[in-house]
């Protein structure tokens, strides 16, 4: 078993409970079920204590962006049943370790790894977001739009993968407003569902902006400091 000391992490229950039910009103304005919206709590630089505590208060979906500190974290706490959705840019040297733990990868953004993926000994198909980048910036992560149909062409003839939508982080806001974004977003799921109508997911919205991408019909929020709190600094 995993000891949780809630005292080392004052107030993440009471944080948790808000972020929650801003989702249930979101959900609520754009006339939506708050059941059909997964809340990922990314925890990023946060000890696997803390994910321990979260366990306890009904999180089941974990979003890590560091294959190292995901892979440490899904060791220590494989007891608890945890789903591990990474969410950085995964480099294809490391597909194959992700695969072992990984319930979902949402950064699928180049043809190499899908191959690398495919390869990959995972105990049941991996669910796959292809990640779309939603500027000019080419450092931004993500593939471009014209790429959508490739790259998700090549997951659906991945055995080991499982095409669930698209992904995307929202521009910055001087660069565009999220709203906007979000809703070029969902022009390209309608692209990939054209192509696969069960890959309906729309990974979308962070802390900042979540409220935008349930207008937008995100499915999956990734969610971090406003319910973790303060970042630590990095190891």
């Amino acid at each position: 078993m995993v000891d949780v000391d809630f005292a080392e992490f004052p107030g993440l229950g009471e944080r948790l409970a808000s972020v929650r039910e801003g989702i249930a009103d979101a959900c609520r304005s754009a006339s939506r079920e708050p059941d059909d919206v997964t809340l990922i709590v990314v925890t990023k630089f946060h000890p696997a204590s803390l994910v321990a505590a979260l366990a306890e208060l009904g999180v089941r979906d974990v979003g890590e962006n560091r294959h190292q500190e995901a892979q440490s974290k899904a060791e220590a706490l494989a007891e608890l049943g945890l789903r591990w959705h990474f969410i950085g840019q995964l480099q294809t040297k490391k597909a194959r370790q992700a695969a072992r733990y990984a319930s979902a990868i949402h950064s699928i953004d180049r043809e190499r790894l899908v191959e690398a993926l495919a390869t990959a000994e995972a105990p049941q198909p991996i669910e796959a977001f292809v990640q779309v980048n939603l500027t000019d910036d080419p450092g931004r992560g993500g593939a471009a739009p014209e790429e959508i149909e490739r790259i998700a062409e090549r997951v659906l003839d991945t055995p080991s993968l499982r095409l669930r939508g698209v992904m995307a982080v929202a521009p910055l806001p001087e660069e565009e407003e999220a709203a906007s974004a979000f809703a070029r977003l969902r022009d390209y799921s309608e692209r990939l569902r054209a192509l696969a109508p069960d890959a309906t997911a729309i990974s979308a919205g962070m802390t900042h902006d979540y409220r935008e991408a349930i207008d937008a019909g995100a499915t999956h929020l990734r969610i971090g400091s406003a319910i973790t709190g303060k970042r630590p600094d990095p190891r």
